[in-house]
């Protein structure tokens, strides 16, 4: 399951998403995660699935790529069905012992999961779809935009960079310590779920070790190369937008219009 997460990783194949401007990607990106908040109907998810699709095939990635990274987030999925199907006041339509399944908390409880679904896919495309060197930049040029930290623009964007590139590292990494306890006699699958999260203990110490050895490595490197972060900094290859981008924030524009439409349409 660790080798599921997708976030963070990239893809590199041709297709027009991959040439977009990686700041058409990154606002595309916020704004479908703000939409997914807004929703409040099932035609609304219907729609956005429709464009997720429509873009993953666009993007040339396997869908059997993006499902692996959701398989990743089953557990939490599961967990946040379960609070919201049990805990949301209703109407009862089913009743076990001290449970109670009312028709508002299934209703919730299935929104809450597709919103999971479709946000972690959302951030994986941009992820897949965008160099890491390219989304640096994208995220500088759009943090720019933000007057009271525009002056730390380039570390912020840094910072969050390494972060994404590192989430699948250091689930490998945690994938490898897993099997070389599991070689030693530990057990991680049986027993309730406190035993197994007391189990988990031992991974942790070498994992955070293991962490704090690759950042001092990364540090000794940046400094080997001469890295002083944003001050006096040039470029290679500028960003610059071209008309497909242009022809990307009309479909965007549109695709916000059509799937908030529908706030007003099924609940008049």
């Amino acid at each position: 399951m660790l080798k599921d997460v997708t976030i963070g990783q990239y893809y590199p194949t041709d297709s027009i998403i991959h040439r977009l401007d990686p700041r058409t990607k990154i606002h595309f990106t916020f704004l479908y995660i703000i939409i997914l908040f807004m929703i409040d109907n099932f035609a609304g998810y219907v729609m956005a699935f429709a464009f997720l699709i429509g873009i993953t095939l666009i993007s040339k990635i396997p869908l059997g790529y993006i499902v692996r990274g959701v398989k990743g987030l089953v557990f939490i999925i599961l967990i946040t069905v379960f609070i919201n199907l049990f805990m949301t006041p209703g109407t009862p339509i089913f009743k076990f012992w001290i449970l109670e399944i009312t028709d508002k908390g299934l209703e919730v409880a299935i929104f809450m999961a597709l919103r999971l679904i479709f946000l972690v896919t959302g951030t994986s495309l941009m992820t897949l779809t965008t160099s890491p060197i390219a989304l640096t930049d994208g995220i500088e040029y759009s943090i720019k935009a933000i007057p009271f930290i525009k002056n730390y623009a380039h570390e912020l964007a840094m910072m969050m960079t390494i972060a994404l590139r590192f989430i699948p590292t250091l689930m490998e990494e945690t994938d490898r310590i897993m099997k070389a306890q599991k070689a030693r006699g530990a057990d991680f699958e049986s027993g309730n779920m406190i035993k197994r999260a007391k189990n988990l203990i031992p991974i942790l110490v070498p994992l955070f070790v293991s962490a704090f050895r690759r950042a001092d490595e990364l540090a000794i490197a940046m400094e080997a190369r001469c890295y002083r972060g944003g001050d006096n900094r040039t470029r290679l290859n500028e960003l610059k937008y071209h008309k497909i981008d242009l022809y990307a924030y009309v479909i965007i524009v549109l695709m916000t219009a059509a799937i908030l439409s529908t706030r007003f349409i099924f609940n008049w």
